[in-house]
């Protein structure tokens, strides 16, 4: 399989960024000429590419946010080259600028949808969805967040328990559903912020009386279910509808999916919810996270 991604076994020698005591000169890289000088390269390498994809990689959980000259330094670039690449980035919606720091903009995820396919995170959790199915006799399923909705992306069932139909595919406003909620909590603090505020310009009609529609009671919602790890939702997006999600993690510790059980409220009590079919669904979550790390 590695053979067919990357034939030459050349991936790895992609300059990365370095850490600021260990950075290359500005000169290693030098503002122009554009094209290569570098002989030890093979004559297909494009090395305006590799700087760009060296300015994504120096912004990491350690260094979330970054100035120009921490970019340039990192990257070993002039502040020029490091400027006309974030700048570049940003137009296109990769980056963002806040008070002349930089930091990645949520769309930089596209880049690795590649990536995510090819671990096919359904598959990788659908076995484990069965078996919570099996263990609680309940249905299952996993969402992933796309712009201010959750997409279906997984889904074992046992019953049709309510009048909504979902399948994979799938879509609801995230701020409506318990696995909405968990991705929204977990997001850092100025996207899921911007998230909310696209929600609140949306103004979308709550499907039941029951649901949260108050901004400040949203977002102290969303604190409690970062804190706590978990989402539980009484009838809020549907009458008769209880739910309980949790976080799917990467290896990397950031949150790329939720999972949840819904059940009726008529048979399903919160405390039975929360006692009962919680520890299920974040043990099965785990499991789901160890795989994922898994080489």
């Amino acid at each position: 399989m590695a053979d067919l991604a990357d034939p030459a076994g050349r991936l790895g020698e992609l300059p990365g960024p370095r850490r600021p005591d260990t950075a290359r000169p500005a000169e290693a890289w030098p503002d122009e000429p554009e094209a290569d000088t570098d002989t030890s390269r093979p004559a297909h390498f494009v090395q305006s590419l590799a700087r760009g994809l060296a300015v994504i990689r120096a912004f990491d959980a350690d260094h979330p946010d970054l100035t120009l000259s921490e970019v340039a330094h990192t990257c070993g670039l002039s502040r020029a080259a490091a400027r006309r690449f974030l700048l570049t980035l940003a137009d296109l919606g990769y980056v963002r600028v806040d008070r002349n720091r930089f930091r990645l903009a949520p769309r930089v995820l596209e880049l690795g949808y590649a990536y995510v396919s090819s671990l096919q995170l359904p598959d990788i959790a659908t076995p484990h969805l069965e078996q919570l199915v099996a263990q609680v006799g309940e249905s299952a399923s996993m969402a992933v967040l796309d712009g201010v909705e959750i997409a279906y992306v997984a889904r074992v069932t046992v019953r049709r328990i309510m009048a909504l139909c979902i399948t994979v595919g799938t879509r609801f406003p995230a701020q409506f559903t318990a696995m909405g909620r968990v991705l929204l909590a977990h997001l850092p603090d100025t996207d899921r912020e911007s998230k909310l505020t696209a929600i609140e310009q949306l103004a979308r009609t709550p499907p039941t009386p029951h649901t949260l529609t108050d901004g400040a009671e949203l977002r102290a919602e969303l604190k409690r279910i970062r804190e706590q790890g978990y989402a539980l939702m009484d009838q809020e997006l549907e009458l008769g509808l209880r739910s309980v999600a949790a976080p799917i993690h990467d290896r990397t510790g950031t949150v790329v999916a939720a999972i949840n059980i819904p059940v009726p409220a008529a048979r399903i009590s919160l405390p039975d919810l929360h006692t009962r079919l919680l520890p299920a669904l974040r043990a099965t979550a785990a499991t789901i996270e160890s795989d994922l790390r898994a080489p």
